[in-house]
């Protein structure tokens, strides 16, 4: 979708300063860029033209997508291929106007490639530091662990990211979510939290809702990513109401993922009218339909989103960001201006 097809009320969010707090880097590979890469490094693919790779983005449920997603990540071997893969995603950034970004980093993908996290994130920030040179880019990074690999070896991976301790402003847990709750990895989360890491999670997209509240209760997350479940909760809407919870919520992921059938099926306005702090994020846009707003644009389009709705969402995302106040008070200032130049 390009932007003169967006409806009214995404065209005006098009140039409004906004957060996204839900993406996975490795999920921003685009087929294009994933071909290159295959080529320069020898990874055999079952692809040969983009319109192969993007033909197999008909994923069936979350363990689906994985496969295709890790397949996609073992292309990526030396500090350039990183730089290329922030790169691009920035520009991303650029061109949306996401003036902050939270994006989630997940070393353990690579080391069955051989590739350390040193490696990782020398090409990580060189494209960081030419984004916040260029035009201002603000990143935050978060270390992600997947859920399906042992917690002692998400530990061994957290302690072999000491050295890199200021790179990252949070821990996350992703990967396949129904069989592995958070009650599997209550010592990761007291390491992290030991360390000074904010905390987020995965729950509440493919497991049930009580993932959510234990994600809270065991872990001590402050942000949970998706929780879109939780509307099957009564008692939990209430308790993540009141304590304004963030919930990073990916509309597109969601159906391409199934957990609705179709974009109109999705409850993320009901979210918001319960009063819960609903952000809009993209998780992984290469394989989902779309960047952030592409997926305003749905909610546009199959849920007749509001400019109230849409503002909401905007404010939420620089709420649950994990910065400093006084940087979100600088954001907030920015979209006022924005406001009163473009009511």
């Amino acid at each position: 979708m390009t932007e003169q097809h967006f409806g009214p009320v995404t065209q005006w969010l098009s140039g409004m300063p906004k957060a996204e707090l839900h993406l996975h880097i490795d999920g921003s590979l685009r087929a294009p860029r994933l071909l290159q890469l295959a080529a320069k490094h020898s990874v055999s693919l079952p692809y040969s033209s983009v319109a192969e790779v993007e033909a197999a983005y008909d994923f069936s449920d979350l363990q689906s997508f994985l496969d295709l997603y890790y397949l996609g990540a073992s292309v990526l071997r030396d500090q350039e291929d990183f730089y290329l893969l922030m790169k691009d995603y920035l520009e991303v950034c650029r061109v949306q106007n996401i003036v902050h970004c939270e994006i989630m980093v997940e070393p353990q993908t690579y080391l069955p490639q051989g590739v350390e996290l040193a490696v990782v994130l020398e090409g990580f920030d060189r494209a960081i530091a030419e984004a916040k040179s260029d035009w201002g880019q603000s990143v935050g990074l978060i270390l992600s662990f997947l859920r399906h690999l042992p917690e002692a070896d998400c530990i061994a991976m957290l302690k072999a990211a000491d050295p890199y301790r200021e790179h990252f402003c949070a821990i996350g847990l992703a990967s396949a979510e129904r069989d592995f709750p958070p009650a599997n990895f209550q010592a990761l989360y007291r390491e992290a939290a030991e360390r000074g890491y904010a905390l987020t999670a995965h729950a509440g997209e493919e497991g049930p809702p009580s993932f959510i509240r234990d994600a809270q209760q065991l872990l001590s997350v402050t942000r949970i990513d998706h929780g879109v479940r939780a509307v099957e909760d009564e008692d939990l809407l209430n308790q993540l109401a009141a304590d304004r919870v963030p919930l990073t919520v990916c509309p597109l992921s969601n159906v391409r993922l199934c957990v609705y059938e179709n974009m109109s099926e999705h409850r993320i306005f009901d979210l918001l009218d319960r009063g819960l702090c609903v952000t809009v994020s993209s998780d992984d846009p290469a394989y989902f339909g779309g960047d952030l707003l592409e997926n305003f644009a749905a909610l546009e389009s199959d849920l007749a989103m509001t400019k109230d709705q849409a503002l909401l969402l905007v404010r939420n995302s620089f709420e649950a960001a994990f910065l400093p106040i006084a940087e979100k008070i600088a954001l907030d200032d920015r979209l006022q201006d924005y406001l009163a130049r473009n009511p």
